[in-house]
């Protein structure tokens, strides 16, 4: 999980594309910390000065400004808001009163019984442009 209060489970990066899952020995997830989740990955979210992990970075899951933080998708292609540690995005995975940021929303990765599933397939993280 990572500390700015952004709930995801891990972030495999694949190209330009990641996908949250719990795999904590596969070297492309976050959950490793000598893979991607290391914090000298040049793209990692876990980097602080990479563009994804920067806390003044516009495209950071771990700026609380953001506007353009990378969006989440399921394997379906459903859309399930932004990996956003902004609290006031109304997309934003942080935002406790948004669709996709509630405990109680079935859209909401913070969700145990809904999106947030861990046996459900994992979630691609694709950075915005």
């Amino acid at each position: 999980m990572l500390r700015t209060g952004v709930a995801v489970v891990g972030i495999l990066w694949f190209c330009r594309i990641a996908v949250a899952q719990t795999c904590p020995y596969d070297s492309r997830c976050l959950n490793n910390p000598y893979g991607a989740g290391s914090p000298y990955a040049p793209n990692g979210v876990n980097n602080p000065y990479s563009r994804y992990g920067s806390p003044y970075s516009n495209e950071s899951a771990r700026n609380p400004y953001a506007t353009n933080a990378p969006a989440l998708y399921d394997q379906q292609g459903v859309y399930h808001g932004r990996l956003s540690a902004n609290q006031y995005d109304p997309e934003s995975t942080s935002n406790r009163y948004g669709r996709y940021g509630s405990p109680y929303s079935s859209d909401s990765i913070n969700n145990p019984y809904g999106a947030g599933n861990p046996y459900k397939p994992p979630m691609l993280v694709v950075p915005q442009r």
